[in-house]
């Protein structure tokens, strides 16, 4: 389980066909405190260290991507160069300063506009309209791997439109700073709207 707070920006140096696709990512967390089938949230999506190490006074820790992954989360992604929002599985004792995040990613959104407002933005996003029952002003969801609040949304057809507003800090410590129109991101709805709609499923019945 994660909060959705990211705790470094993580860049991926390698990636390699092993079957599955094994990306190796630098980070500045100290790699001697994380162990070896340790879950990371990688902008968003949970997965598991294989593999470890430091070089220069650099850290890295490779993981293993699915296809199934990779065809579920936000084109490009998987790439050398690309950077990643970076948090660890929260312990017990931790605090909760985002909302509860699984690290399952539940769709992709397409970044409609950045408008500057004040010193934030305020940036729209798209999602096809099966996302929408799950998407609330003042709600939250995860973009990136990064906890946000909903500010608004609109149903247009086929899609659903909604924008979050990213503080100066958010976009200087997560890769949000750097979005623009056109761009692919992972969403997580949140937890306990899935259940929710899985509970208002069987009720229907």
């Amino acid at each position: 389980m994660f909060t959705g707070i990211v705790s470094d920006i993580g860049t991926i140096e390698a990636v390699e066909d092993r079957g599955d696709t094994r990306v190796r990512i630098a980070t500045a967390y100290d790699t001697e405190t994380i162990d070896l089938g340790a879950s990371i949230a990688c902008s968003g999506v949970c997965l598991t260290v294989v593999d470890k190490g430091s070089e220069g006074g650099r850290g890295w820790f490779d993981m293993q991507v699915s296809g199934e992954t990779i065809a579920r989360t936000a084109q490009d992604q998987w790439t050398k160069g690309r950077r990643l929002n970076l948090e660890r599985a929260m312990k017990l004792g931790d605090e909760l300063g985002g909302h509860i995040v699984t690290g399952h990613v539940d769709g992709i959104a397409e970044v409609l506009d950045v408008t500057p407002d004040g010193d934030s933005h305020r940036v729209g996003f798209a999602v096809p309209a099966a996302l929408a029952p799950f998407i609330a002003a003042k709600g939250s969801i995860t973009i990136d791997g990064v906890s946000l609040t909903v500010n608004g949304v609109e149903d247009h057809g086929a899609k659903t439109h909604f924008w979050v507003n990213l503080i100066p800090h958010t976009q200087a410590v997560t890769t949000l700073g750097a979005l623009a129109a056109g761009q692919a991101v992972n969403i997580e709805i949140d937890v306990l709207a899935r259940y929710l709609q899985r509970m208002e499923h069987y009720r229907g019945r």
